[in-house]
């Protein structure tokens, strides 16, 4: 077939044109018909040479293949787009210098955008898209290895198929151990309740010798599964980190093995960048141990514990006028032994120098106890803020919330029992100013009384979670009256939580 030529093109010109339109090489000129079809191309003018020993088929899969990663390239990278803020398309004004047709041209030339735009869209996209681009070119590998994609990593590590989480790939740890170590500053493991996991997870912590890590946090999703394992293989993976990291400002070690020796170490060496150490549920940690940390490092902001760690000279030298105002303070507070009931007393003067030295901190209380072992706890004013009470709990130690803790803000009861706590939740809402969230189950109180409670609290009440069993219909109000009246009171729509039926 021939092929013709633009309007005023020399005969030969056009072929060349679509030569050029389909990546060919041109070929000499050649003028008139004749000459055409006694040249050596012959009838070959229309496909490409192959080299030799390559045939034709091999050369349009060749171009096929090309074409496809183009295509892959922009079909991704346009879905992306979409979705991401990162990169917003260029608005074109009326004396725009570019035509629209150049600049969407610029637009899907994606595999030439800068290495910062394309690092700007790699944050927004999971690990597993990350990896996927990466292969699309070797540009976009050479930013998927850029230091600052790296600065976090979550390892996830489970033995059971049923996982509701996924595992992360061998291959993947090892690469990252050998090209990222040095980059990792925010480091996580989360594990399954399986022992196995547990000691994956410190095999993996003992090889980062040549990193510089900020944040650690060891996350158990079911039952403690590091507590199971072997606690020196434990904390000798943790001496490691502690010893090689010189900036450690953040600590999440709750229910595992660590022990005395191992955070002196830590003191040691990050006692000047500690800023939160989170380590409820250690049973191998003294209080004297706690003190040590409290008194080497000046800038712990936050601190969670059990309450056998709480004593005395642990919030004096909270206190102390060099140590900084502390933000969060954590108390877990459980049985260290199993039939515990007597609990030692923290004295009001050690808790009024903490609140003078640090006003604005934030004292949470989870309570796990059973309502004979809580005789210690509120008989003095107590400054907690946030309380939980995770079982049953008396009339008698609610009476005395409102009493004795005027900075009280949140307030949760799993349980009470079936008596009545009219009076208590009325002395609470009349002594407790800055109470803003409720939150009750397994209790009773009359609607007469709630409603009080609620006008009482009026509309910095932001949180109210009751259950509807909870609510006893008296002479005055019913339960299909008392939603009406809450709502006026807290200037917005309310009603109780059911118990979902299924």
């Amino acid at each position: 077939m021939r092929m013709r030529g633009r309007p005023g093109a020399g005969p030969g010109e056009g072929l060349g044109d679509a030569r050029e339109l389909w990546g060919l090489r041109p070929g000499p000129s050649v003028s008139g018909s004749r000459a055409a079809a006694q040249s050596s191309d012959g009838g070959e003018l229309g496909r490409r040479r192959s080299p030799a020993g390559e045939s034709p088929g091999a050369r349009k899969d060749t171009r096929w293949c090309v074409s496809r990663m183009k295509r892959n390239r922009l079909s991704f990278m346009n879905k992306v787009l979409q979705s991401s803020p990162a990169v917003k398309q260029p608005k074109l004004g009326c004396h725009s210098s570019l035509s629209q047709t150049h600049m969407r041209a610029a637009l899907l030339d994606w595999g030439n955008l800068p290495h910062h735009v394309v690092l700007r869209i790699f944050q927004y996209l999971p690990l597993i898209d990350r990896a996927r681009a990466s292969s699309v070119c070797r540009r976009w590998n050479e930013v998927f290895h850029i230091p600052d994609l790296w600065r976090k990593f979550e390892f996830e590590l489970n033995q059971s198929a049923a996982s509701y989480f996924n595992s992360t790939h061998p291959d993947l740890i090892q690469q990252i151990i050998k090209k990222h170590a040095a980059h990792l500053q925010y480091v996580s493991f989360k594990v399954d309740s399986s022992t196995e996991s547990a000691e994956a997870a410190c095999g993996i912590l003992s090889q980062l010798v040549n990193c510089s890590i900020q944040t650690l946090g060891l996350i158990s999703t079911a039952k403690p599964s590091f507590l199971n394992m072997s606690k020196s293989h434990f904390v000798s993976a943790l001496t490691v980190l502690f010893v090689n990291s010189k900036s450690l400002s953040s600590i999440k070690i709750e229910d595992t093995p660590v022990d005395d020796p191992s955070l002196s170490i830590l003191v040691a060496n990050n006692s000047g960048t500690l800023r939160r150490l989170k380590m409820s549920s250690c049973p191998h940690v003294s209080s004297n141990e706690i003190l040590c940390v409290a008194d080497h490092c000046q800038g712990l902001r936050e601190l969670a514990l059990n309450y056998y760690m709480l004593s005395d000279k642990l919030l004096l030298a909270l206190s102390n006028e060099t140590h900084v105002n502390l933000e969060h303070l954590r108390i877990d507070v459980m049985g260290e032994n199993a039939g515990q009931i007597e609990f030692h007393s923290i004295k009001r003067q050690s808790w009024d120098a903490l609140i003078k030295h640090s006003p604005g901190v934030n004292v949470v209380m989870y309570f796990f106890l059973y309502e004979e072992e809580m005789e210690t706890f509120f008989k003095e004013e107590t400054p907690v803020t946030h309380l939980y009470f995770g079982r049953s709990v008396s009339k008698e130690i609610l009476g005395r919330l409102g009493l004795n803790c005027p900075r009280l803000t949140e307030l949760v009861v799993c349980a009470n029992g079936i008596q009545v706590i009219d009076t208590e939740l009325i002395c609470i809402a009349e002594h407790c100013k800055n109470l803003t969230a409720l939150g009750l189950s397994e209790c009773e109180v009359s609607c007469s009384a709630f409603i009080e409670f609620v006008r009482l609290c009026g509309r910095k009440l932001t949180h109210l979670s009751i259950m509807e069993e909870v609510l006893i219909p008296d002479d005055v109000y019913s339960l299909d009256e008392i939603h009406t009246e809450v709502s006026k009171y807290l200037g917005r729509i309310w009603f109780p939580d059911v118990m979902p039926l299924w």
